[in-house]
């Protein structure tokens, strides 16, 4: 899609959280109004059709979006996050990060058989984050799974894409 107005409005930050990374800050786009209803516009055009129940948003970032998203198409949003910051019974997974292992979680009750559920981030590097995710979300059997991010990253080597063969998965920018 590479929208023009997202594009100029995406703050890149270099050597940010580590030297050598070029940090694409998502944030310069849910502050401007026209970018955040551009943003979920065409959200809501890819996926009004598809019968999504539940929007499961990764922390913290994917929150924005899943709920605004959520909000248009009628649907509910489950909330994937860092160990303990979820009150009730929770399932986890763990992956592995760049610099060490890392966890998200996801309540018990969160997702039943008959969901549609699409997983959004803001964006798709190296994949660790969303295919713990999704192997959370597969726990509960849904209907179907479909993945959405904001940004695409595959210029600087980065393949998450490939985790996910056979999955619909869509971006906004790829970059």
């Amino acid at each position: 899609m590479n929208n023009k107005v997202l594009l100029e409005n995406l703050r890149c930050i270099p050597d940010f959280p580590q030297k050598g990374i070029n940090f694409r800050d998502v944030t310069t786009l849910y502050k401007s109004g026209e970018c955040m209803q551009i943003m979920l516009n065409e959200l809501f055009e890819l996926y009004k059709d598809k019968g999504i129940t539940k929007i499961v948003g990764i922390e913290s970032r994917g929150f924005v979006m899943a709920s605004a998203l959520a909000g248009k198409l009628g649907c509910g949003v489950v909330l994937a996050r860092k160990p303990g910051k979820l009150p009730a019974t929770v399932i986890k997974e763990s992956f592995s990060k760049e610099y060490g292992i890392d966890t998200i979680e996801m309540h018990i009750d969160s997702i039943t058989k008959n969901d549609v559920v699409l997983i959004h981030d803001d964006l798709l590097a190296t994949g660790g984050t969303a295919k713990a995710a999704y192997k959370l979300v597969q726990h509960f059997h849904p209907k179907k799974t479909y993945m959405n991010f904001i940004i695409e990253i595959r210029d600087e080597g980065l393949h998450g894409r490939d985790l996910f063969e056979g999955i619909e998965l869509t971006t906004l920018l790829t970059i």
